[in-house]
Order: structure tokens, then C-alpha cells, then sequence
């Protein structure tokens, strides 16, 4: 039931992290601070295609 996700920056929309969610328990656009090597600095990741 688990399922590979993008995560991007939402500043310079960059696509940095690969994850896994649980559809059934977040069958929601999960977002997430991380940091951004391209920002360099912690930032909103959120969900993409």
C-alpha cells in the first residue's frame, strides 16, 4: 500500500527528495520542511506528480 513520492522545493522548484507514503492513511499532498542544496536552506517540500 506504500507509494513512491517526489517531493520539490516550492521556492525554486527543484525536485530533491524521493519518499514513501501511506495512501491509505494520507491520501493527501503530504508536505514536508527540508533542505534545499539549491537554496541552501530549509524550505517547504511539497508532493509533485
Amino acid at each position: 500500500m506504500r507509494v513512491k513520492v517526489t517531493l520539490a522545493c516550492t521556492d525554486c522548484k527543484q525536485r530533491n527528495y524521493e519518499t514513501t507514503k501511506n495512501k491509505k492513511n494520507n491520501p493527501d499532498r503530504i508536505e514536508m520542511n527540508k533542505h534545499c542544496r539549491f537554496c541552501r536552506k530549509h524550505t517547504l517540500h511539497k508532493e509533485t506528480k
